[in-house]
């Protein structure tokens, strides 16, 4: 188990038998110099993943280079542990909590009670495609409402940056050219997701990326709500070859974080390296998966047994103006434990409106006064 930063320092020898005053304060110097903080990094997930893949690629190898450009004594001596070696998708949260890692991937859709205020993209679909945008969004809230860092540090551990996926789509083994061919189907959608479905008379399925095939194939499910960041590289197109595209949203779906005892332990230093890289991680995080999106996309559509189309935009309108005040439930709900939902769901819709996007749908606006 790791959880605090560990200290590692060297010193040299020196030649002779007399202790010269040049070799003692080279003595000092490279003691110094050899300071070395051993951190673990770790994930559920593989490196084939954006969100883990830019934890590998940025943050490890960039945090000594900006150490050592900044003439600080201290270094990093990084373990890496990916792919659920440590621990699975299921103990993101505990595992850096406890220590398991120092540094992780946690994903908070699977969070919906101890991290319910970072699930708010989740609860307001239909706002905006852009994962660019929605990064920039979350990591301004987590420093304008206490609430949301509160909630990291109450796990024990410090908010670094958040990690965004690209918009959802729907994938099905039968042609959709309206909503009402929805009506009866069995569709996988796990956790919120499922009441994206409110409305269209499908019935949401339960499931994960690694068990959508399989599915689908076996009939447990006719289609998928997904990402095809996701899609792709689990070949969900085999089974559920009518690609429609109808641009639910981006969402925020975790972040990365350091155990709380592990920041508290570093020199001030590697705290503004680790948490410059934070942000840089976000964009990072985001522009690997315009690449990766773009890349399935064109992929399906030169297969010719994939059939990708477009939803109308009167259908999706259809859809939208079908669901339920998805957000008023979850704010009502969260609120009568004490959480600022509320709260978090209108600073939310406002910066992602400052920004210049028109929302197909104003949940905060639909919130009864209170």
């Amino acid at each position: 188990m790791t959880g605090t930063a560990v200290r590692v320092t060297v010193a040299p020898v020196c030649g002779g038998r007399r202790l010269t005053t040049i070799c003692a304060l080279s003595l000092l110097a490279a003691a110094a110099q050899a300071e070395t903080y051993r951190l673990t990094v770790a994930s559920s997930h593989n490196t084939g993943l954006a969100w883990v893949g830019v934890m590998h690629t940025l943050v490890v190898p960039e945090a000594n280079r900006r150490l050592e450009a900044m003439a600080s004594p201290n270094r990093i001596r990084w373990t890496e542990s990916y792919g659920g070696s440590l621990y699975k998708y299921n103990h993101t949260l505990e595992a850096v909590e406890i220590g398991l890692t120092d540094i992780g991937w946690v994903g908070t859709l699977w969070e919906l009670s101890k991290m319910p205020l970072q699930n708010v993209t989740y609860y307001t679909p239909f706002v905006t495609d852009d994962y660019q945008l929605i990064y920039s969004v979350m990591n301004e809230l987590h420093e304008r409402v206490p609430a949301l860092t509160e909630a990291w540090n109450g796990q024990n551990q410090h908010f670094l940056g958040a990690s965004v996926l690209d918009t959802y789509h729907l994938m099905t083994n039968f042609a959709v050219d309206s909503i009402d061919d929805l009506d009866g189907k069995k569709i996988l959608a796990p956790g919120p997701t499922a009441a994206w479905l409110e409305g269209t008379g499908a019935v949401a399925v339960d499931g994960g990326l690694t068990t959508y095939y399989t599915q689908i194939s076996t009939g447990v499910a006719d289609g998928v709500l997904t990402i095809l960041t996701g899609a792709a590289p689990y070949r969900i197109q085999e089974v559920a070859p009518y690609v429609t595209l109808v641009g639910i949203g981006g969402q925020m779906m975790g972040g990365m974080s350091i155990n709380l005892d592990t920041w508290n332990a570093l020199p001030a230093d590697v705290q503004q390296v680790l948490g410059d890289l934070g942000e840089e991680y976000s964009r990072a995080e985001a522009a690997e998966l315009g690449v990766r999106y773009a890349r399935a996309l064109d992929t399906f559509k030169a297969d010719p047994d994939v059939f990708v189309s477009e939803l109308a935009p009167a259908e999706k309108q259809r859809w939208v103006e079908a669901l339920p005040n998805i957000a008023g439930r979850w704010v009502e709900g969260n609120e009568a434990r004490g959480v600022p939902a509320g709260e978090v769901l209108r600073t939310y819709m406002d910066a992602v409106r400052r920004r210049g996007v028109v929302p197909q749908r104003n949940w905060d606006r639909e919130l009864t006064d209170e």
